[in-house]
Parts: C-alpha cells; structure tokens; sequence
C-alpha cells in the first residue's frame, strides 16, 4: 500500500487536506464488524442461556451440598409479593423490575435476565443455542485469521505491540484521556495498544477456551481442558467474568468514540479514512505503510 508521506505529499501536489489518511485497511473494518456483530448476538443468546441456570460457582461440583455460590438471580415471595433479588458472594440485593423479576406491569416472570437482553426474548433455550454456538464460532475462525495474518504482515508488531516508548507515554497518555485531551495521529495510543491487546489477546481467546471447556462434546476431544481451568463450574464463571469486562470495555470505546469525535472515529472504521492533527501539532509524526 502507499505510505503515508506518500498520500500526503500526493495530496499536498493536488491542494488538499493533507490530514486526511488512510488508516483502516479493508480487512481491519471488515474484521471489526464482525467481531461487533458477533458479540452482540453472542451476549443476548448467552444471558438467555445463563437464565436456564442461573447461579455461578467455584469448584467442579455444585449442589445443595456444597457452598460455592458466588452469584445467583431469582425471585423470592415475600409480605410485598414475588421480588427479584441478586446474590453476590452472599450479598443480596433487591433488582425487582430489572433481574430475577420482570415484565410488563401485570405480566412479570421470574427471569434472571429481562426478556428485552435475550435473544430470543421468549424463554427458547434450544435457539439460543443455536445463536450463540453459530457467532461463537464465526468469531473464533475470524479471530483466528486476523491472528495469522497480523503475524505474517506484520500488523500486530507495528500497530498494537507496546514499544518502550510507548510505556514511557502512559502516564501521559492517562493525563490526557482523564482530561478528555485526545491527540488525533496515525498510530495508536498507548492506551489504546494495551486495551485492544487485551481484547484481541486475552479476553477474546479466553472466552473462547472457557466456552469450549463447558462443551460436553470437547470432554473426548480436549479432556484436559476442564482440569486446568477448575472444571466446568469455574470455566462457566470464567466466561461470564470475562463476558461482562467485554461489556465494560465496549462501554469505554464508545464513550472514547464520543468525547473523541464520533464523526471522525466511525468514518475511520466504516471508510478507512481518518482526520489527524495538523502535522505541526504531532510529537513525532512517522512515514510508514497503512
């Protein structure tokens, strides 16, 4: 692909805005799509199915026996009427309306998750399923091409891995997005290097491996999977954990997006195209392949 300084120079010839880069291959945008769509139906199918069985433990059995409870959402009857409630390490608090007990006024149910989180919104734990395992893997094949092919072209080594420098920045870098002060050029922050590393190379495949070990399919395929995560209780809370920090991390990028430039930032993404600062106002502004 052209360099920047090319596009630039090229651009400067022609009497343009010489801000205005390439900066989001066609594979990038395609990828990042993906993966969003992904995980939104992933989310929504998943709260259905953790409302088949709503309760997380630690350990590899569970049970009335055993007191390895770190999260349940029901309902209860009391002197009110039928309340929500979620439990946290044994911790209750009432989530009437929202978790354990919800619906239209009149029409309430016990659910874990309200209908209008799940997909589908009637209880359909076979279609949920179905969902969720189709977009689950979808996202582990894209997830592993980009992998393979940021590798060979060199995309995960120039874009996303931490240089020293770049660790030197971050306390800066943190400054900055505290004071929503945002420096628009062709690379990447270091906050952002380190949050997208950990998505792409922690969460992501976490996710993937916990779901996996919850499988009872992979028990002959993979029978150490389950071992070395704690067995299939710990690995279904694993997923979970993991799940909301995913919904953690979506809410900050949208939230950066906004105060960042929602124009600007989703042009980018959808088209390739990207505003930077005028070049004088770029610490080091460097000449590489997009």
């Amino acid at each position: 692909m052209d360099t920047v300084a090319n596009n630039q120079s090229a651009a400067k010839a022609d009497g343009k805005d010489t801000t205005l880069i390439y900066r989001q291959s066609r594979w990038t945008r395609l990828t990042h799509w993906i993966w969003a769509f992904s995980l939104f139906f992933m989310l929504l199918s998943g709260l259905q199915i953790f409302n088949a069985r709503p309760q997380l433990y630690i350990g590899k059995q569970s049970g009335f026996e055993f007191n390895n409870t770190i999260l349940q959402i029901g309902a209860e009857n009391t002197a009110n009427g039928p309340r929500g409630f979620t439990q946290i390490f044994g911790h209750r608090f009432d989530t009437t309306g929202v978790l354990g007990w919800s619906g239209p006024p009149g029409q309430e149910t016990q659910r874990a998750f309200p209908s209008w989180a799940t997909i589908p919104s009637y209880y359909d734990l076979g279609t949920a399923r179905v969902v969720h395992f189709f977009f689950a893997w979808l996202l582990s094949a894209t997830l592993l091409i980009w992998l393979v092919a940021g590798l060979i072209n060199g995309h995960i080594r120039r874009d996303l891995a931490p240089r020293l420098s770049d660790l030197r920045k971050l306390p800066r870098d943190i400054v900055d997005h505290a004071k929503l002060k945002f420096h628009h050029t062709r690379e990447y922050n270091t906050l952002q290097k380190m949050a997208y590393g950990g998505v792409l190379f922690v969460l992501l495949p976490l996710m993937i491996i916990t779901g996996l070990a919850m499988s009872p399919s992979m028990n002959s395929v993979l029978p150490w999977l389950n071992e070395i995560l704690g067995g299939r209780q710990t690995a279904r809370t694993i997923h979970f954990t993991v799940m909301l920090l995913l919904v953690g991390f979506f809410v900050i990028h949208i939230v950066m997006i906004l105060a960042a430039g929602p124009i600007n930032e989703l042009r980018s993404i959808i088209t390739g195209w990207y505003r930077t600062d005028p070049p004088e106002k770029h610490d080091q502004p460097t000449e590489r392949s997009v």
